[in-house]
């Protein structure tokens, strides 16, 4: 029995001592204390600097749907398929878009979204949506290799030869949008589509914090994107039977 005892408290003794040595310990002189302070704030500096270099870049260039310079070209990012049809967050880029088109601030619509697999295509589900919305269908011009906001940037300005461009996407999305496709080489403004502030909306302003930092990266090194295959003249020619 004592030996049984003796056992339970060695064991029970152990982990405390092991937690004791995990535990992080606070510097105990003044000096140790103020690097300590000055450590995390720098690391707050340089986490909120990809934020902030985003804010500055695009802030300027976020308009309302009523106030954006016009441009021959509307860029619509894609934002998924819910059962083969855009999701309700797409669907509001599109309709906003749908109604540039309209008010004649844009002759063409440029959809970009990810067709990386044969059962999932976003392209195609949008340009269906848009000539539902009133759009001509000579008039859309689809990039099926925009497998994200970098990709689709890159994509249009070399690919599709766009030069001048309205971006459409949500507001928590918008700024990062405009930074990448300005950094791409396309004159950009943006349009923030509004949303419900529900849990997909928080979850979208969250990641951005993360996204910017891969963004300011792109912007810096600028790579090329996952597929970037031969000159497309769909905008050309888009533009060119507008004008006809």
């Amino acid at each position: 029995m004592r030996l049984k005892r003796r056992g339970a408290g060695v064991g029970l003794g152990r982990p405390r001592r092991t937690a004791a040595r995990l535990r992080p310990r606070l510097p105990r002189t003044r000096p140790g204390r103020r690097r300590a302070v000055q450590g995390v704030m720098v690391a707050c500096v340089l986490g909120l600097a990809p934020a902030t270099w985003m804010h500055s870049v695009a802030d300027a260039r976020v308009r309302t749907a009523a106030d954006v310079p016009a441009r021959q070209v509307a860029v619509v990012f894609g934002a998924g398929l819910w059962d083969g049809k855009p999701s309700p967050y797409l669907a509001n880029r599109l309709r906003a878009a749908a109604g540039l088109y309209r008010a004649e601030k844009v002759k063409v619509v440029l959809v970009t979204g990810d067709n990386s697999r044969a059962e999932y295509d976003e392209p195609d589900a949008m340009r269906t949506f848009l000539v539902e919305h009133g759009v001509p269908d000579s008039r859309i011009v689809s990039d099926y290799a925009g497998f994200d906001t970098w990709d689709s940037c890159v994509r249009a300005r070399k690919i599709f030869g766009v030069e001048r461009a309205v971006l459409v996407t949500q507001g928590f999305h918008i700024r990062r949008a405009i930074a990448l496709c300005r950094a791409a080489g396309i004159d950009a403004y943006g349009v923030g589509v509004d949303a419900t502030h529900d849990a997909t909306w928080y979850y979208g302003g969250t990641r951005e914090l993360a996204a910017s930092g891969k963004a300011a990266l792109e912007a810096l090194f600028r790579p090329d994107p996952h597929f970037l295959g031969p000159r497309e003249p769909g905008v050309e020619s888009a533009l060119a039977a507008e004008g006809r």
